[in-house]
């Protein structure tokens, strides 16, 4: 089994960072149900600004909000405003590779939906890889 991403938000930014929540990222649910991340999922989370890389798992905030809220130790990672990569992953074997799209979802400075691309694997007759960025 390999671990692939699954669903891409890149480019969101931080919205709020809460030291005193148990835990988690808060993402709205509607940029979330777009992408296929779901609640209690857990994601891998990459700061541009600074390079920190966390995991943590999914809430679901208010819908339609844009949010992007570090919450407990996660909140020490990130700035409001911080640009942050979220990526969700799933583990496939080799054969399921074949065909594989994954949804990247990138963002405006105000946390709109920007652009969705999707990442193309095929595999080719003489077995090796294709790999495409899709507009």
């Amino acid at each position: 089994m390999k671990k692939i991403v699954a669903a891409k938000m890149h480019g969101i930014r931080v919205t709020n960072a809460d030291l005193n929540y148990h835990g988690s990222i808060t993402l709205d649910p509607l940029q979330c149900h777009e992408l296929g991340i779901l609640p209690l999922e857990f994601v891998e989370i990459y700061n541009k600004n600074s390079g920190a890389r966390l995991s943590t798992y999914v809430i679901y905030g208010e819908p339609g909000s844009k949010c992007c809220v570090l919450n407990g130790a996660a909140a020490r990672t990130c700035q409001v405003g911080d640009e942050v990569i979220i990526c969700s992953s799933e583990y496939v074997n080799k054969q399921e590779l074949a065909g594989w799209r994954t949804k990247v979802m990138t963002f405006t400075a105000q946390n709109e939906k920007d652009q969705i691309l999707t990442y193309a694997v095929d595999q080719l007759p003489d077995e090796r890889w294709d790999f495409q960025i899709q507009r």
